[in-house]
């Protein structure tokens, strides 16, 4: 591991990013064929076993602002806490794709969680306090390795984006809806249409959402309503917490940014742009398009199509 000092009042000018993305593309062979109850998870893939990400305390690098624990990247998460007194916080990822993920780091000491979502090799983790306005100054750089346990890790997880802990109401639901089921293909349907069938769209929180908006899943299962940040959150949480690989995607549709996810199932191997099977055609797991939509037959097409999302970022 390579240990960076932070540059002397290195000003930098930050947009926190609201949404986020990964490559749209793949194709499922012989969907006919597959039936919903006989696709179990594959040797390689975890199984239903609830986990929570903790700061072990093993392995560490802090300052008297900053502390990162790092002692869990195996299992695709890094952990880090503030402790300074300004009011506007910066954290920055960056792995080997040479993407960077600007994240607005919680306050007061409170650990937060970071996926490690390019796979393996060198990451740099980066803080930053703002002087004014949109300017910034380095408080904090340090650069690690990452060897993951499996490709699945960091998409199993609580995190800072999708935040559950084993006594949500997004959990208890998904533990619902799944019991009983040993089949991924059929955990996923249950999930999928409860979502579709129960949320609706917050027009109005889509057109007053802040820079910064973070769901908080509680309530998004109390009011059943939201934005697709909140769509895809709830149901990222509720595969996972079932041991069901699944990526939060984020990125395009046309021009306008958009939220989807991607599942891991053994027969298909990650599922990106034909993910839900009905029981006669994958369709693209896209929860918000096809509850607002009512999943009519125009939007059922338009989100069963791959080349109408440009993937961006994956938490």
């Amino acid at each position: 591991m390579k240990k960076h000092k932070a540059s002397p009042v290195a000003v930098l000018v930050l947009a926190l990013v609201l949404s986020f993305f990964a490559a749209c593309s793949g194709t499922v062979k012989n969907p006919s064929d597959i039936s919903l109850d006989e696709i179990p998870l594959s040797s390689g893939a975890p199984i239903s076993e609830f986990k929570a990400a903790v700061a072990s305390g093993t392995k560490t690098e802090a300052n008297p602002k900053v502390t990162l624990d790092y002692s869990n990247t195996a299992d695709g998460y890094i952990m880090l806490k503030y402790s300074g007194s300004n009011q506007k916080v910066k954290t920055q990822i960056t792995g080997v794709s040479g993407t960077t993920y600007t994240y607005n780091q919680s306050l007061t000491g409170v650990w937060d969680v970071y996926p490690l979502t390019d796979g393996n090799g060198g990451y740099k983790i980066s803080v930053f306090e703002n002087i004014s306005g949109t300017s910034y100054a380095t408080v904090f750089s340090y650069s690690l390795t990452v060897s993951l346990k499996d490709e699945f890790a960091p998409f199993l997880l609580s995190n800072k984006y999708v935040n559950y802990s084993s006594s949500s109401k997004v959990v208890k639901k998904s533990t619902e809806l799944c019991a009983g089921k040993t089949a991924i293909l059929g955990k996923i349907k249950v999930v999928y249409e409860y979502v579709i069938g129960n949320f609706t769209y917050d027009y109005k929180l889509a057109k007053t959402v802040q820079s910064g908006y973070i769901p908080d899943l509680d309530a998004d299962m109390e009011k059943k309503s939201g934005i697709c940040f909140d769509y895809a959150a709830v149901m990222t949480a509720m595969l996972r917490s079932q041991g069901i690989p699944t990526k939060m995607v984020f990125g395009y549709t046309g021009e306008v940014y958009h939220a989807w996810i991607s599942v891991y199932s053994a027969e298909t191997g990650w599922m990106n742009s034909v993910i839900y099977f009905n029981g006669k055609e994958w369709k693209l797991m896209d929860p918000t398009f096809a509850s607002s939509g009512k999943s009519s037959a125009a939007i059922m097409k338009y989100i069963g199509n791959g080349k109408n999302y440009t993937a961006k970022y994956l938490y």
